[in-house]
């Protein structure tokens, strides 16, 4: 395997080590909060320790923090590629610029967004950070089959660090909130958010087998992906 290589496993490895962890573990505190809640509401004195709750927004917040971290190398490693195959900072200096000032400004949007108490700036963070992953998301090098939407890695993957974000900006409401409007939305679009990571975890698998390495790249690449054939190299002649 080559450095670049090596690179491109980066995303998938940090995935495995850490992000699905943190998913079990927020999920689990999740599941422990609703039921204390509930066994509170019923007058029932709970064995589920109170800390379970502040515990399950701390272990949210660093699984929203991983997510986006997670799409921004995903993001990097083909826009990366793209950068150095065709030189912008030299062919094009300004949306060279404009890359990296995006990835900077994703990251510092995502920084506020935690800092943020107001309602009104936890929209304007929320809204900055999300726009930098889609606008990221857009530039030239990244595969998005946009054919398959519905089973696309990069789809999905943006689909669910949008929830984590929106999830993110909501939670100062979700404890002002009496009505528990805003607990309802959380709990319904977590569940959703879970349900893509589950696809991430499917898509992300079939796509490791479908990425050649980069001395194999020059040849798969000459397959025919619709008619699933590939050219028979010329074979020769015994001498």
């Amino acid at each position: 395997m080559e450095t670049v290589d090596f690179l491109g496993l980066l995303h998938p490895a940090i995935a495995v080590i850490f992000v699905f962890p943190l998913i079990g573990i927020v999920v689990n505190f999740a599941w422990q909060t609703r039921q204390r809640r509930l066994q509170s509401l019923a007058g029932n004195k709970s064995k589920i320790p109170p800390v379970v709750g502040k515990e399950h927004k701390q272990f949210g917040d660093w699984l929203t923090s991983a997510v986006v971290g997670l799409s921004l190398i995903g993001l990097a490693y083909p826009i990366g590629k793209n950068i150095f195959k065709n030189q912008l900072w030299i062919q094009e200096p300004f949306q060279f610029g404009f890359i990296l000032l995006m990835f900077i400004l994703t990251i510092a949007s995502l920084v506020f967004l935690y800092r943020a108490r107001q309602r009104v700036w936890r929209a304007v963070f929320a809204t900055l950070t999300g726009a930098g992953l889609v606008i990221l998301g857009c530039q030239d090098g990244v595969f998005r089959r946009t054919n398959e939407w519905y089973w696309s890695h990069y789809y999905i993957g943006i689909t669910a660090s949008l929830l984590m974000i929106f999830s993110v900006a909501i939670v100062q409401d979700i404890y002002q909130d009496k009505s528990h409007r805003w607990r309802i939305i959380h709990t319904i679009l977590n569940c959703l958010a879970l349900l893509l990571f589950i696809g991430q975890g499917m898509t992300g698998t079939r796509d490791l087998l479908e990425i050649p390495l980069s001395w194999q790249a020059p040849y798969v690449y000459q397959c025919d992906f619709v008619n699933k054939t590939c050219p028979t190299p010329n074979q020769q002649a015994p001498k």
